[in-house]
């Protein structure tokens, strides 16, 4: 992902700060041990190539010194590593490595100790430098908040503070296009195009304008705008995103832990292999080619780093995974429950249909409508409304107005008395509605809520309004069912009317209506106990218990929300339910790729270990596999940082 700033405004991370001079510290080691090798590595050639091409011309005594140091320096580092791990209590690979280098040294060997060291310190060079490039690669999805902020003081003065230690909540500041914003907030002034990609993962950018939310690292594109900071630091979205790739990338798999446990019976069994090869054989070259073909890199990264590259590919479609754990389980789902508000539907109501009674105009039942609803905030007035500016319809503020708590309201202009609400109110208020009643009982079947409406005591006609569904669900329920997926649910709390209208344009068959959050809760655990792997899906705020209690949760929409990010095993960044399905077939194709890695390096390890002893295997020649193997394995596990970028909905780059 390319980012685009302010030239004043360098990018850097939400807490702490992480800039060019932090990251050059942090890659120092390996630069050293990088110049280390080739230095050494120059000392062992020149011997080489002495002894080849000037044979007894040159001193024996000055080219094995050239060896010997360039040996040194190429295994002081492995040295230093081995003798930290032993320290920590732990046994790793590079202890083979550094036995293997003291039985060259104590036989004279300095050449072969010099080229076994050159290898092994390249392979760990290129396998630290690929984990902290990985890391990198996530990172620059979150370190993307700028150092400065346009802070904008109560006479209109701007100034320039640190938006990481200066900047409060409440204060207000300014971003011109090409910049970034440095802490979530709500608009106050200007509009303008977001681009939101690197929080949520969408392709497109979003229009903003006074009152519209704005999330740190997203960038302005157009306008110039000011808005008020709400959430600033580790307690931006940002932040939260974060949080959740660190402990992500702290986490480990169940493979990676049951492999961490048997390395204390690896090394031993090892290390009386060699001592047979020693025995049997008495040549020492065996003995360090069995220990360097042993050491078990290939197999130590073949499970990391496909996780890495997994939620690398994950983060950048805006798909948090809180535990690398949850990788594993997700390969494994076969039913996903969903809710059905806010989650396969957009939440807010839209205004389905407009029946008019008989004589009435389209245009004057809704604009009456709209003019009783004009002070009112309920989402059937909101919805009311939207439609009536989309087509062109003015109406009017009401000369008196009240409202009837769950009933409707009641109002008055150009002189005459309109209701606008339920049926059975306008009964109540003497209104005769037989007229609709056909239409009313069509509309109800169809899932619709019914607001009637009436002028004079006369019915009008009525408004169907119903929760939008999302443009993608039913293509994203497809995809599951494509995937294997066994069962797709739907859980609600509405009636069973609207909830299998809705299901059935989806196309989901298995329906749970009016349950509460105990009963979705309840249906979760009693799907779990027939043996299949379940995820529940939901937008975070009133389903935490059922997201709690499925095998993996997944929070919908989860940007700006605090409940959503907690109560989750996952969190979407965006309402897009088709990556739902691609984090199915992404967490197949990782378990896919730790198999293959998993297999390639114990066919390097057994069949290197196996001809080492017989003599096939020169101690260099094992040096050399053992990082064929691990570059193997680390470009088989790239194969998935590049996933989801033809996806529908996402650019590829």
């Amino acid at each position: 992902m390319t980012e685009l700033a302010h030239p004043n405004t360098a990018p850097a991370s939400t807490e702490p700060p992480c800039p060019k001079a932090e990251r050059r510290r942090r890659n120092r080691p390996e630069f050293i041990r990088l110049g280390i090798a080739l230095l050494g590595g120059i000392l062992v050639l020149n011997s080489y190539l002495a002894k080849i091409l000037f044979g007894g011309h040159v001193d024996p005594i000055a080219r094995d010194l050239s060896a010997f140091i360039g040996a040194l320096m190429l295994s002081l580092p492995i040295f230093w590593e081995a003798a930290c791990d032993l320290i920590k209590g732990k046994v790793h690979m590079n202890e083979l490595v550094a036995l293997g280098l003291l039985a060259a040294f104590a036989s004279g060997d300095y050449h072969t100790a010099g080229a076994v060291a050159f290898f092994m310190l390249i392979t760990i060079t290129i396998e630290k430098r690929t984990a902290i490039g990985a890391e990198a690669a996530i990172e620059a999805v979150v370190r993307l908040t700028p150092r400065l902020a346009r802070r904008v003081s109560k006479n209109g003065r701007e100034e320039q503070v640190d938006a990481i230690n200066d900047l409060k909540t409440h204060d207000v500041c300014r971003v011109r296009p090409g910049e970034n914003f440095p802490a979530d907030g709500v608009i106050l002034k200007g509009t303008s195009t977001v681009n939101q990609a690197t929080i949520t993962g969408e392709s497109l950018p979003v229009d903003k304008a006074v009152d519209s939310e704005v999330y740190a690292g997203t960038q302005n594109l157009t306008g110039l705008v000011e808005f008020k900071v709400t959430r600033v630091g580790a307690d931006t979205t940002l932040g939260k995103v974060r949080n959740l790739i660190a402990d992500a990338e702290r986490s480990k798999l169940p493979i990676m832990r049951m492999i961490d446990n048997y390395v204390g019976y690896y090394t031993p069994t090892i290390l009386m292999i060699a001592g047979l090869a020693w025995f049997i054989t008495g040549r020492i070259d065996r003995v360090i080619a069995v220990l360097v073909m042993a050491v078990p890199a290939a197999l130590v990264i073949a499970t990391p780093s496909a996780v890495i590259a997994a939620i690398a590919a994950a983060s950048r479609l805006g798909i948090l995974i809180k535990d690398v754990t949850h990788i594993e389980l997700a390969a494994k789902i076969k039913a996903v429950i969903f809710d059905k508000t806010g989650t396969l539907t957009e939440g807010k109501l839209e205004v389905a249909r407009l029946q008019p009674a008989e004589n009435v105009e389209l245009a004057d039942l809704l604009m009456v409508a709209t003019s009783a609803e004009h002070h009112s905030n309920h989402p059937a007035a909101e919805a009311m409304r939207k439609l009536a500016k989309d087509a062109g319809i003015q109406w009017h503020p009401p000369e008196q107005y009240k409202e009837v708590a769950g009933k409707g309201v009641q109002a008055t202009f150009n002189g005459k008395n309109c209701l606008v609400g339920r049926e059975s109110w306008l009964a109540e208020e003497g209104v005769d509605t037989s007229a609709c009643k056909e239409s009313l009982a069509e509309g109800e079947n169809e899932g619709m809520s019914i607001v009637c409406v009436a002028r004079d005591n006369q019915v009008m006609g009525w408004i169907g309004l119903r929760d939008a569904i999302r443009p993608v669900t039913a293509e994203a329920i497809s995809m599951l069912k494509e995937l294997g997926v066994q069962q797709c649910c739907m859980i609600t709390g509405d009636n069973d009317r609207v909830a299998q209208t809705v299901a059935a344009q989806v196309g989901i068959t298995e329906v749970k209506s009016r349950c509460l959050p105990e009963q979705k809760e309840e249906y979760v655990r009693e799907l779990k106990k027939t043996g299949v792997m379940v995820a529940v899906v939901g937008d975070g705020v009133n389903d935490a218990p059922a997201l709690a209690a499925g095998d993996i949760g997944i929070a919908m929409g989860a940007i700006g929300s605090d409940v959503a990010v907690q109560s989750a095993s996952v969190a979407l960044m965006n309402n897009d339910l088709r990556r739902i399905p691609f984090l199915i077939g992404l967490a197949r194709k990782t378990r896919m790729l730790m198999n293959q890695n998993l297999f390639i390096g114990l066919v390097f390890i057994v069949g290197g270990v196996y001809f080492a002893t017989l003599g096939h295997v020169t101690p260099v020649g094992a040096a050399l596999l053992h990082s064929i193997s691990s570059l193997f394995v680390i470009f088989n596990s790239a194969r998935l940082v590049r996933s989801g970028e033809t996806m529908p909905g996402q650019d590829a780059t």
